[in-house]
């Protein structure tokens, strides 16, 4: 049977339990056609790029299927149906990503680095006035790139004042 990858977004003021039966609808859908669900991941409620049907934010889905194509049109033939899903998308793939998916790998990272108490520009990091600029800050004495063979000499249209 073919595989799938399916993600299907669901509206902001769905609560968790209702999109949770959506997904369970969906697998009993899947697995009454002849078909299984191998994972499930919730990503939660996201942003959207912009405004679907008056919603700026949706929970998210992700369904690993291996089905009969049937059982593939079934599932967004419900789809469109519900009021509740606001946009789907199904990808045929040739196998399965083992272990996370890289939304839920991005989730652990920033959690990890909440918990750590490190955000961006921090302690680990430094400042972004503190680093240096290297090979393109100027000498504040000659007024010369830094990098090797470029001088105002070389620059059309730049004169030096003496």
């Amino acid at each position: 049977m073919p595989l799938y990858e399916h993600v299907f977004l669901t509206r902001q003021d769905a609560s968790a339990q209702q999109v949770e039966d959506l997904t369970s609808q969906f697998t009993g859908i899947i697995e009454q056609m002849g078909g299984k669900v191998a994972k499930t991941e919730q990503w939660g409620v996201k942003s959207l790029s912009y405004r679907l049907r008056k919603n700026r934010k949706a929970h998210f889905t992700l369904l690993n299927i291996d089905a009969p194509p049937a059982a593939l049109n079934e599932i967004e033939r419900q789809e469109r149906l519900s009021e509740d899903v606001l946009r789907y998308l199904s990808i045929r793939v040739r196998e399965h990503e083992e272990g996370p998916s890289a939304m839920m790998r991005k989730v652990e990272r920033d959690r990890e680095r909440d918990e750590r108490g490190f955000g961006f520009r921090d302690r680990d990091r430094g400042s972004f006035r503190d680093r240096d600029r290297g090979e393109y800050r100027r000498d504040r004495e000659g007024g010369r790139t830094a990098r090797e063979g470029y001088s105002e000499d070389a620059v059309p249209g730049v004169t030096t004042q003496e």
